[in-house]
């Protein structure tokens, strides 16, 4: 009888919980300029109500979310809900010139969605020029249930992981696409904070105090706009228990790997001694001589309660050892040893039959400088990138979004030949074939990609040697993916894929595809809209490592794409 009771008790609470109604969950993003100091001077940069980062949302499975953005600053901007599937509200996703145009300074647009089928953590940010450097924060969506499947953290952390510049990104920007400069950060930022191993930072630290014997569950963002980041706290470990907002297998670890965009729910236990410990992250990064990019350590402190630091006991925060910046057998490992957990809520079993194949290589490209221009690319030219031979360039001026065009019917914006495969086949890993004249001068195209509704799509993504190989975190909007293998070398597919995992592989939204090496995702067509590509290196997108897929509508009404809202923003 009574473990009856206890049963009944059990599934009452589970009847209740399932129950409980969804709410609206409304906010205020005004962005705005703000004068802060960082590294020594103060450097007005673009923020959301004033924060950098900007203001962390929570929500729960299933609510409704209004987020009314008024634009104070002097910049265009939109906004971004990065890994949200905006399932029927694509007109709420935010890529300039994808799904909508520009807000306007002086103007305001609201951002109308709901977020279903998903909890974790994922990210907000502008999608803009290169505004996302300040213009980010948290978006964490709480299990309706209220019980994660795991066992439940004393406290949630947000650690925001990002990257600093001195000066205005937006006219380092400019310069960037002007002479073929890359953009590199001075300091990588934690929370906001470089820490103290730069100039006039003693204070810029993050400190997070934490209970002895408590696990805390860190939700963990990649804002960084161009490196991927090892995180470490010394002698701690973490158990991974999602990745991109779809809960995994539990994987502990030492190091956090995060490509750029990626986020993780970590729990993060304090069973060591009371005392300090250092948390620190640095870059992970190939192919780029060091003078571009930023090869800097920043660190916060983690300290337990109940610790005093005396005359006799003059202890420092420990240091965690890091990874070299190009260690990547350690990146690799955690991007390839995690799996899905198969029981979790909204798991979705990998489709068996595939409807459309692509074999799709990233690489580097260069463009022509300009007349009377002093570029500062390889061969006096300007950096450019490209998939498949086509470097992507936006609609500007064109009057109209992609998916504006795409709705009423409108032509000249774009077509609808983006390539299933490159045009010509070679050895792509080689690292001979830093020059090839046939394909490191890409064409400017807006070229995408249509599919039926509900379609099954598999993508094997190509690293090339081209120009160097670099890393590239491949992000596809409106869907996640299942990733059924990574390796190196150029994909042989009777070979390769004999490796995929068709049981519990990863899910992500965002794949960082191996240096000199492939990844091959999988995913459904369930969404109709158009959706961004795109590597979630900033230079890379800039420079063209874009497309869109156009989903089709489906059959029905609640399966079709409704009209833009009345106050979507003009070109």
């Amino acid at each position: 009888m009574k473990i009856l009771m206890l049963w009944l008790t059990w599934a009452l609470a589970l009847s209740f919980s399932s129950m409980v109604s969804a709410a609206i969950v409304e906010r205020t993003f005004t962005i705005q300029n703000k004068t802060i100091k960082r590294l020594c001077h103060e450097q007005v940069i673009v923020t959301v109500n004033g924060l950098y980062p900007g203001p962390n949302m929570e929500v729960r499975e299933g609510d409704s979310v209004i987020v009314h953005v008024i634009n104070n600053s002097p910049y265009n901007i939109t906004i971004h809900w990065h890994g949200v599937f905006q399932l029927l509200s694509a007109w709420a996703d935010g890529p300039e010139y994808i799904t909508q145009c520009s807000i306007r300074p002086e103007n305001k647009y609201t951002y109308k969605f709901k977020v279903t089928q998903q909890e974790g953590t994922v990210w907000w940010h502008a999608h803009a020029s290169a505004l996302r450097a300040t213009v980010h924060g948290a978006f964490i969506i709480q299990p309706r249930s209220g019980r994660f499947p795991f066992p439940k953290p004393y406290k949630e952390v947000p650690i925001i992981l990002g990257d600093w510049y001195d000066g205005n990104v937006e006219d380092i920007v400019r310069k960037e696409l002007e002479t073929g400069d890359k953009i590199s950060s001075d300091a990588f930022t934690i929370n906001g904070f470089p820490g103290d191993l730069f100039n006039c930072s003693k204070n810029d630290v993050y400190n997070l105090r934490v209970k002895q014997g408590k696990t805390y569950l860190f939700r963990m963002v990649n804002a960084a706009l161009n490196n991927n980041l090892f995180f470490k706290i010394a002698n701690h470990n973490f158990t991974v228990v999602a990745l991109d907002a779809a809960y995994t297998e539990p994987y502990i670890t030492d190091i956090i790997v995060l490509a750029a965009g990626q986020t993780a729910d970590v729990l993060f236990t304090a069973d060591q001694h009371k005392g300090p410990y250092f948390m620190a992250a640095s870059p992970y990064v190939l192919g780029e001589p060091a003078p571009l990019f930023d090869n800097t350590t920043t660190r916060g402190i983690v300290v337990y309660d109940g610790y005093k630091k005396s005359k006799s006991s003059q202890l420092k925060p420990l240091m965690p050892a890091l990874p070299l910046h190009n260690n990547t057998p350690i990146a690799h490992k955690f991007f390839s040893n995690i799996t899905s957990l198969v029981k979790a809520p909204h798991w979705v079993p990998v489709p068996l039959e595939v409807d459309e194949h692509m074999y799709i290589t990233i690489n580097m490209a260069l463009q022509p400088c300009p007349k009377n221009a002093k570029c500062t690319g390889p061969l006096g030219q300007k950096f450019s990138a490209s998939m498949n031979n086509e470097s992507f360039l936006l609609p500007v001026g064109k009057g109209f979004s992609i998916m504006e065009a795409y709705f009423y019917n409108v032509s000249g914006l774009y077509t609808t030949d983006f390539p299933n495969n490159p045009p010509k086949t070679f050895d792509f890993t080689n690292p001979k074939i830093f020059f090839d004249a046939n394909v490191t001068f890409a064409p400017k195209s807006t070229k995408v990609k249509k599919f039926k509704f509900n379609s099954t799509v598999e993508i094997v993504f190509q690293n090339t040697a081209i120009l160097n190989a670099q890393s590239h975190p491949m992000h596809l909007h409106g869907m996640n993916f299942h990733v059924l293998a990574q390796g190196f070398g150029s994909f042989d597919p009777k070979r390769d894929k004999l490796k995929y995992n068709l049981v519990n592989p990863l899910i992500h939204n965002t794949v960082a595809v191996p240096v000199g090496g492939w990844a091959a995702i999988r995913f459904r067509t369930n969404n109709p809209g158009v959706w961004f590509l795109h590597c979630h290196v900033d230079d890379h997108n800039l420079w063209g490592l874009v497309t869109a897929f156009i989903v089709e509508n489906g059959p029905t009404p609640s399966t079709s794409l409704p009209p833009p809202p009345a106050d979507l923003p003009k070109c």
